[in-house]
């Protein structure tokens, strides 16, 4: 016994199908700039603290011998900014340090560029070659 076909039928045509690949892409390019920028600022904030962090050590060491250290002696797991998208330079001298946070990768792009601190607490944005010119410091340290 065969069933009698009703002429209604289930499922996505193509034009629906192509509807909704549209729509999704259209999603995407307007969520994908959107969500970078996220990711951007959360490594932007872990080079802040890396360098808030690497100079209350170098504070702490000057207050304990007097003069702040050779960089030799700055232990390199403090240099590591997590996520690996800064690198951190140090320059010392026995009354001075300035410490740099350089952003490479997909964060080289970044509009806050590079961030320095010296030993005054003075915070700073530096243009490097390659680089577009940075945003205000403060933007760039408050967000």
């Amino acid at each position: 016994m065969t069933r009698p076909h009703t002429g209604r039928q289930s499922g996505l045509t193509l034009i629906e199908l192509m509807v909704v690949v549209a729509l999704l892409g259209v999603l995407l390019k307007l969520a994908l700039p959107s969500y970078e920028q996220y990711v951007m600022r959360g490594h932007r904030g872990q080079a802040r603290a890396t360098l808030m962090q690497v100079g209350q050590w170098l504070e702490r060491v000057a207050t304990a011998q007097g003069t702040y250290p050779p960089v030799a002696q700055i232990p390199a797991d403090l240099l590591k900014v997590e996520g690996s998208r800064y690198s951190v330079t140090v320059v010392t001298t026995a009354t001075t340090f300035t410490l740099t946070a350089t952003p490479s990768g997909r964060q080289a792009t970044d509009a806050c560029g590079t961030f320095r601190l010296d030993h005054t607490g003075a915070r700073s944005q530096v243009q490097v070659a390659g680089q577009a010119v940075p945003a205000s410091a403060d933007e760039c340290w408050s967000r």
